[in-house]
């Protein structure tokens, strides 16, 4: 098995798909490593620590010929043309990118999106990318909040007067939601949560917030554990809630997005406005269009008394940590399909199907996990 990790070149993308670490895992299991020169330094990894983990170090050229091409972000078209008949590894978006996967199956290659893994499955937990990814996420959006706000997290009795603890709300509660709050809890704020999924209550509850109901019945709970777009009736209701929450909110932190499409826009410039002098907003969604009325992805502005930040790839701030967690991810999809030294790609694992959207060529369609069979009842007791 050959594998190829390239450097990524997207403006502000420091993350790696591979660390040493990976490298040598992989290396024991037999595959033979090509790192691209340069690829890791971002993230801190030198050519010489890929060398010492036992990888080759080599041209660009050199690595989109090998058997197996890793990448974080989504490849250009001239690139993945390199691939041919072989296997592309990464976060292709295929839902954002449909042009890219009808070019990978006229090229007789084959694809693994990250992206379309089926979360649910217990299997592919370890495979998960997003989860990783979007953890980091949610933890370094904390730490730019304290950068920006003009007060501490924890509350404080001085000489001078009281200090109430900041009021930080977390919007969007997924694993990135659900990283912040953690954050923001440890550090001894007053968290307020926000969901379009009900089921979401419960998990932002046990994690220490506040969770702030809408007077509107209806769930945004979808397949796969994401969430679906919202009648404009609810969102009337949910600005009535949100601007109100806003009056005493010190910083806002969102993270909701919806797979292949905009950003809901679930925090009006008139709720920014509302916020107190010195307040901060941190737009997870900010690539994706935004969940803040007023960010300008990959900038940070000033709306009223606030400071809206809306860096387009926040992972990067902490590429470090986060290409070991997406290294991580991916050694371990790898190891799991790399069978007496050769790379299978077997169509019976629920995990790597879901993530196969073109196998040597063909186009195929998005799994959908099959039906469990219903449980025998019991055999009566005599």
């Amino acid at each position: 098995m050959t594998v190829g990790v390239v450097k990524e070149d997207d403006k502000g993308e420091l993350r790696v798909a591979l660390t040493p670490d990976n490298v040598a895992a992989l290396t024991k299991k037999g595959a033979k490593v090509t790192v691209e020169a340069g690829a890791g330094v971002g993230s801190g990894f030198s050519d010489a620590n890929y060398v010492d983990a036992g990888a080759t170090i080599a041209d660009s050229a050199s690595v989109w010929k090998q058997g197996v091409v890793m990448k974080v972000r989504a490849p250009r078209a001239e690139d993945l043309a390199k691939v041919e008949d072989r296997v592309f590894l990464g976060q292709l978006g295929a839902r954002i990118h449909p042009e890219l996967v009808e070019q990978a199956a006229k090229q007789k290659a084959s694809v693994i999106d990250l992206t379309m893994l089926m979360r649910t499955l217990s299997r592919g937990q370890s495979f998960d990318v997003l989860s990783s990814q979007a953890n980091m996420a949610g933890y370094r959006a904390v730490i730019e909040v304290s950068n920006a706000m003009q007060r501490p997290f924890a509350g404080q009795m001085t000489a001078a007067g009281r200090l109430n603890p900041a009021r930080i709300m977390v919007v969007g509660c997924g694993v990135a939601g659900l990283a912040a709050i953690q954050q923001a809890k440890n550090m001894n704020a007053i968290v307020t949560a926000f969901d379009v999924r009900a089921a979401a209550k419960e998990q932002c509850e046990a994690m220490g917030a506040k969770f702030l109901d809408v007077d509107f019945e209806e769930d945004g709970s979808a397949d796969g554990g994401y969430a679906k777009e919202m009648s404009p009736e609810w969102f009337e209701a949910a600005r009535k809630m949100l601007l109100k929450e806003c009056e005493n909110t010190n910083a806002i932190i969102t993270t909701a997005l919806i797979p292949g499409k905009r950003a809901p826009v679930l925090i009006t410039e008139e709720m920014v406005r509302a916020m107190p002098a010195g307040s901060v907003t941190v737009d997870l969604a900010a690539e994706a269009g935004g969940n803040v009325e007023c960010t300008v992805p990959g900038e940070v502005v000033t709306v009223g008394g606030a400071t809206c930040v809306g860096y387009d790839n926040i992972n990067s701030r902490i590429a470090s940590t986060s290409s070991f967690m997406f290294g991580g991810n991916v050694t371990k999809l790898v190891q799991s399909m790399n069978i007496e030294d050769n790379f299978v790609i077997n169509l019976e694992d629920e995990a790597v199907r879901s993530m196969l959207v073109v196998n040597k060529g063909e186009k195929l369609p998005p799994y959908v996990q099959p039906p469990r069979p219903e449980p025998r009842p019991r055999p009566p007791r005599w």
